[in-house]
Parts: structure tokens; C-alpha cells; sequence
């Protein structure tokens, strides 16, 4: 059941599930936290498989952007994997989450938007075909989307992609935001094309876990069913709710990470 409502969450914000499944299975049911990481990389990958599959047929996901994003995330998360015994993580922790805080209030502030508004088109979002549209069931019409801030949205994901490689922490969350505040692209289209991205990060990182034997297969394997599940269920209510909804729900989740993050700062946690 927690991995249902994992799946279905995580696909409704782009975010992948593992916000819930750790904490559930080692505080709930007192699992050890490797075997626990473990569940939640398979678990981030059966949500993007899951929720991309759906995204795709639906025609939100833009998998342009997703495989230019994925580039930089990537190189990000590289160089953090050779920076991760050299930086104090105490104030990467206290840095990072002050900087969600303040994407966490930039995103309340536009809690009410319906959409982006006028867009200016970045010139290399004309050259390299960035620029889309996808069918609203809400509005019950067409939706075109100009892309800005291509360079701004590299180098955030970039950013997301190194802090994630030295931390250990999930990026979905990043991932939305670069699309939603830097590149100003529809909320559905951020979350859609997030699910697209973080199963290719997850993947590549799934390989190191199980070689260290931190992937236990009875633990995994319903935790990655449950997910599946609710991540098909998930993206098909995430078609049919408004994008404010969408807006007001990823904001409590940016909270709980800023809190959490603080928190491992300063040492409480």
C-alpha cells in the first residue's frame, strides 16, 4: 500500500517515490537504510517506466528536452561522485536548502498560475526544436509552449546533477524546477518530462547498488510492483487535475526536503 501511494505521488510530481519509500520502510518497518536505498532506486525506475509509458501516449512528456536536460544532470552527478570525499557535506546540506527554500516561496508565489504566460523562445530551444504543445484535459484544448532559459536550465540541472552525486539524493525535485522556474515550461510538461528523466539517473546508478548487494530482491521486487502500479494510476489523474493543484501539491514536498536537508546540516538529523 505504501508503495502504491509512492508510485502514485511520486508520478503526479515528477519526483520518483523515494521521498516516501525510505522513510516508510526504515521508520515504519525498520529496514536498514542501505536495503531501503536500495528498494527506492528500483522503485524510482519502475515510476519513470511506469509514468513515462502513460506521459508518452499522452503526448506531455517533451523528450527533446529530457535527453539535452539528462546530458548536464549526468555530468553533474559524475563530477559530484569525485567531489564526494573532498566537500564538507554539513554546509552543502545548509547551502541547499536554503536555496530550496527560497525556490520552495518562488513557487508559492505563482501558486495560482494556469500557465507560464507569454514566453520569449530561447534561440537554441528554435534550433534544436524545443518548443511543443500537448493536448489539456482540463482546458479541453490545445496548449503550445515556447521554451526560455535554456542555458539557466542546463547549468540548475547541472547544479541538481552534482549536489546529488555528492549527497546521495534524488533529483526529481530539482529536475521540476528547473523546467518550471528556469525554463518556464507548463507544470504537466515539467513533471511528465522528469518521470522521463530520473528512470535514465536512477538506471545508472541501480547497476553500483546491486553489485554491492544493497538491492535485496524480496524487498525490491513488491516495493517495485506496488510502484509500478500506483505510477500508471498517478499519471492518469496527473492529466486530468489543473496545474495549480499540481503547483500546491509539489510545494509541501519542497518544504519537507529544505526541512530535511537543514536539518542533516546543522547535525540534528
Amino acid at each position: 500500500m505504501i508503495s502504491f501511494l509512492a508510485g502514485t505521488v511520486g508520478s503526479i510530481l515528477g519526483l520518483g517515490g523515494g521521498i516516501i519509500i525510505i522513510p516508510a520502510l526504515t521508520l515504519l518497518l525498520g529496514l536498514d537504510i542501505r536495503y531501503a536505498i536500495g528498494a527506492s532506486i528500483i522503485s524510482v525506475i519502475a515510476t519513470s517506466s511506469g509514468a513515462a509509458v502513460a506521459c508518452l501516449k499522452e503526448r506531455v512528456t517533451n523528450i527533446r528536452i529530457g535527453i539535452l536536460l539528462n546530458t548536464a544532470t549526468t555530468t553533474g552527478a559524475i563530477c559530484g561522485a569525485y567531489l564526494a570525499g573532498i566537500c564538507p557535506k554539513q554546509w552543502l546540506y545548509i547551502i541547499f536548502s536554503l536555496v530550496m527554500g527560497y525556490s520552495s516561496w518562488s513557487t508559492f508565489k505563482r501558486r495560482h498560475q494556469e500557465l507560464p504566460g507569454r514566453v520569449d523562445p530561447h534561440p537554441l530551444a528554435l534550433r534544436l526544436k524545443l518548443n511543443g504543445h500537448y493536448y489539456d484535459q482540463v482546458l479541453k484544448r490545445e496548449v503550445p509552449y515556447s521554451v526560455s532559459g535554456v542555458y539557466s536550465g542546463l547549468l540548475f540541472m547541472y547544479v541538481a546533477g552534482l549536489i546529488s552525486g555528492i549527497l546521495g539524493i534524488g533529483s526529481g525535485a530539482f529536475k521540476v524546477l528547473a523546467m518550471d522556474m528556469c525554463m518556464r515550461l507548463p507544470m504537466k510538461v515539467s513533471t511528465a518530462t522528469s518521470n522521463f528523466m530520473i528512470g535514465v539517473t536512477a538506471a545508472a546508478s541501480a547497476g553500483i547498488y546491486f553489485s554491492r548487494g544493497d538491492i535485496h530482491p524480496l524487498v525490491a521486487a513488491p516495493v517495485a510492483l506496488g510502484v509500478l502500479a500506483g505510477a500508471v494510476l498517478g499519471t492518469k489523474l496527473m492529466v486530468h487535475l489543473p496545474r495549480t493543484t499540481i503547483r500546491k501539491f509539489f510545494i509541501p514536498v519542497l518544504i519537507c526536503i529544505c526541512v530535511e536537508m537543514f536539518l542533516k546540516g546543522v547535525g540534528i538529523r
